[in-house]
């Protein structure tokens, strides 16, 4: 026998009940499309070959695999006619393929790596010319059934609508996922017929087939169903999509994640959650996102595509391909948006935007302040209200803060224009020169007062009344 081992995934139904223009295997879970995840599965058994069948909307599904997965190769099923069809259109356009090949479903993204892993082993090791992947369950309507003999020995899948009463009643459900000698799968698909009342070329009808013809059918049955759980709707997806949350935050928590409550923490597959990571309600960490320990992250949190330095609060924020550095404290209310990198022990606080920032080791900017395209030197103070003006209308420009510069409230930096390392700048100045180091930056006009205006302008009114009580002028009533 071959040691060669390929992977078929089948993936050329566009998924109607999705209700959308997008491929159903497309449709995203937790970080990967369901494609993605299966994909990613067949790793486990080192495939020479991976095999994907495109169909419905194929440009967008041979795209997605030219971005993320450049060595998986496509056929394309033109007519979709059935699963036993799609591996045939497979076959026929790799002559060549020997040894064990794997045909897994591209919309079932739960299957464990492990799972794949125990089913090529149990099949090569017992010489199978086919070994079915099955699960038994409490309520089987809509699977074929897995059909055995007195023994246990399979004998045949049978679907649901052309199930007889005793057949209904069987709880093992055949996956879709299976274990083919190719050379006998070859065989066995030239066999099939449309001869059923969809008048398409089943797979699962190889099993019979096969047996008939005098070879060896096994099967291995998961210890956990849902891995052979696929979707037709967006309410499947999101029930996939409660069922891996679940084995996300169980998995770092016994690997000491801390969640206080999981239920409402989404985290995905490609996330990185180090030990001793404090997950607060209501936190989601999306996309390529890592987090080192003793970090502290919530509540109200999302982070997507984001790296958190050990020891970082980040609280009711938004962060976005941002790195957030070690003992930086973010929020509450913050949103740090692509490309804001801060240093260790800095502080970015409530309702402060950055933007292409970078803000230095101690720098602090605390409230109300936006940041955009601006690096602020180490323990620099950005005072509320401050705003770096980097737009003109048709370019960005950058704003330099030089090392323990101060930043007085509500102000306005119009760049491009640099503050030196200890400069100050006066609250409420607009600056359009740069200020050198250890100057005061002040541009603003200065305060006049016009006496009596008050009583001059506004006789009479509340205003009026107050200031003459303030004086002194005596009868003035409240009134």
């Amino acid at each position: 026998m071959s040691s060669e081992r390929s992977a078929i995934i089948l993936a050329a139904g566009l998924g109607t009940r999705m209700k959308s223009a997008k491929p159903k295997v497309l449709h995203e879970l937790l970080g990967r499309t369901l494609l993605g995840h299966v994909l990613r599965s067949t790793k486990s058994f080192q495939p020479d070959h991976r095999i994907v069948v495109v169909g419905a909307a194929a440009d967008q599904v041979t795209g997605f695999l030219d971005r993320t997965a450049p060595d998986a190769e496509t056929v394309l099923q033109t007519e979709q006619l059935g699963t036993g069809h799609a591996v045939r259109t497979a076959l026929d356009a790799y002559p060549d393929l020997e040894g064990t090949v794997v045909v897994l479903c591209g919309d079932a993204p739960l299957m464990r790596r492990s799972t794949l892993t125990e089913l090529v082993e149990v099949h090569e090791k017992a010489r199978h010319a086919v070994t079915v992947l099955t699960a038994e369950v409490d309520d089987p309507t809509g699977f074929g059934r897995i059909v055995r003999d007195g023994e246990g020995n399979v004998l045949r899948n049978v679907e649901h609508r052309d199930a007889d009463l005793d057949e209904l009643a069987i709880r093992e459900i055949n996956s879709g996922t299976y274990a083919f000698d190719v050379q006998v799968l070859r065989e066995q698909l030239a066999k099939l017929t449309s001869a059923n009342d969809q008048g398409e070329l089943y797979l699962t009808d190889v099993l019979e087939l096969a047996r008939e013809a005098g070879h060896a059918i096994g099967a291995v049955v998961v210890d956990d169903p849902t891995e052979v759980l696929a979707c037709n709707d967006r309410a499947q997806l999101a029930g996939l999509r409660r069922i891996m949350q679940g084995r996300i935050n169980n998995d770092l928590m016994k690997s000491g994640v801390t969640m206080e409550d999981p239920e409402t923490t989404w985290i995905d597959a490609t996330a990185k959650v180090a030990p001793d990571v404090l997950i607060h309600p209501g936190v989601q960490l999306k996309g390529a996102t890592a987090v080192d320990s003793g970090a502290e992250i919530g509540p109200d949190t999302t982070l997507t595509d984001t790296i958190v330095g050990s020891g970082a609060v980040v609280v009711r924020s938004h962060a976005d391909q941002s790195h957030i550095g070690e003992g930086a404290h973010v929020g509450p209310f913050a949103h740090l948006r692509p490309a804001s990198k801060l240093a260790e022990q800095s502080k970015i606080g409530a309702f402060v935007e950055t933007k292409n920032a970078e803000i230095g080791a101690g720098a602090k900017a605390n409230h109300l302040a936006y940041l955009g395209d601006a690096t602020v030197g180490a323990n620099a103070n950005i005072g509320c209200g401050v705003i770096t003006a980097n737009y003109d209308g048709a370019r960005k420009h950058r704003t330099e803060i030089g090392e323990g510069a101060f930043i007085g409230c509500d102000s306005v930096l119009v760049a491009p224009v640099s503050v030196g390392d200890g400069a100050y700048v006066a609250a409420g100045s607009t600056i359009v020169k740069d200020v050198n180091p250890g100057d005061l930056g002040v541009a603003r006009a200065r305060q006049a007062a016009l006496t009596d205006w008050v009583a001059k302008k506004r006789p009479g009114t509340v205003s009026d009344r107050a200031a003459r009580r303030a004086k002194g002028e005596a009868g003035v009533s409240e009134a």
